[in-house]
Formats: C-alpha cells, structure tokens, sequence
C-alpha cells in the first residue's frame, strides 16, 4: 500500500525563470471519480492508479504499469476529457520549513538537499488551459503541517473537490470557465 501526503495550492503567478526547471508532458483519464481510478501517460511511461477516500491530505495510492496498447484500450473506457498538463519539477522554496524544524528533522533535510521533496507545477493545457496548481507531497503528516508555503502560491486548496482533477475531468469548458473565472 502506498500512501501520499500532498497539499494542494492556487498560484498568484509563475515563478521566475519556470522554463528552465525540467518538466513531464502528461495525459490522464478517469475511469472512476470517487474514489479516483485513473490511467496517465507521462512521457514515455503508463500507468492505471487507484486513489483512496480516506483523507483530505493523506490518501492510498497505487500504481499498475501498463503498456502503451493497455493505456490506449483504457484510455477510450474513460469518462469526461482527458486532462492534458505539464508539471514542472521545482525545487522547494527555501523557507519552506524553519530552521529549528529542520534541525530536530534531519531526515526530511537531507531529503531536501536531495531534491526529493519539491514542487510540482501542473501547467493545464487544452480543455483546461490557463488552470495552474501547484503541489508538494510531503514524507510525513508532520512535515506537511510545518510546511511554509512558497510566496508565489495563493491560497491552499488541498481536499477542495473543484481543484481536483477527477472533478474537472467531469466539467464541459463552460463550467471550467465559471469555477475559475476564465
């Protein structure tokens, strides 16, 4: 079982220079919304996941690998749009946690100073272009309560079933307008 620990947040604004940070192409659909059962390329790699109810902020989470003709054959079962986005791989702000924090927390400092916690900006595209989120998925529940959002995120909107992409993927383009005065 895997579980994901994972905040969610509207941005004021793209961050300075965000075309130089590397970044995955990626195309989701949902065969189910709740819970979230959804097939995604991303780049050159498939898979179906399996995401849980349990939590706002924490979640179960599995992955399946599939093939590229598996994907596709899934691909078309799918309700709603299929979501197509780029998310940019940033690295963490640096006053993302306190100084004392990360002191009594070596484990989670070490996993930033390998860039393993970071930011992912998902830039939508097509159906839902001009949409940007901003997440962070955190080691521990802990980690995430102590997190100090980036000064270029707005407000958090982790659990807010409109920011979902399961959601959105059930929205006609008039309805993504209204939810998010476009």
């Amino acid at each position: 079982m895997g579980i994901e620990i994972e905040k969610k947040f509207t941005i004021k604004h793209l961050p300075k220079d965000v075309e130089k940070y590397p970044y995955h192409l990626i195309e989701q659909a949902y065969l189910n919304v709740h819970p979230a059962i959804r097939v995604r390329r991303e780049d050159d790699s498939f898979y179906m996941t399996y995401k849980g109810v349990n939590g706002v902020m924490v979640k179960e989470e599995y992955n399946l690998f599939l093939d590229e003709k598996s994907y596709t054959h899934l691909l078309e079962k799918a309700d709603g749009i299929v979501i197509s986005k780029k998310r940019v791989l940033i690295p963490l702000n640096e006053n993302a946690f306190s100084k004392d924090y990360l002191d009594k927390n070596k484990s989670l400092k070490e996993k930033i100073e390998k860039r393993e916690v970071k930011i992912e900006l998902d830039i939508f595209e097509k159906d839902l272009e001009g949409i940007c989120f901003a997440e962070v998925e955190f080691p521990t529940v802990e980690d995430a309560d102590n997190y100090i959002k980036a000064d270029w995120f707005l407000e958090e909107v982790t659990g807010q079933k409109k920011y979902s992409n399961a959601f959105m993927s059930r929205c006609s383009k008039d309805e993504i307008k209204k939810l998010f005065s476009l």
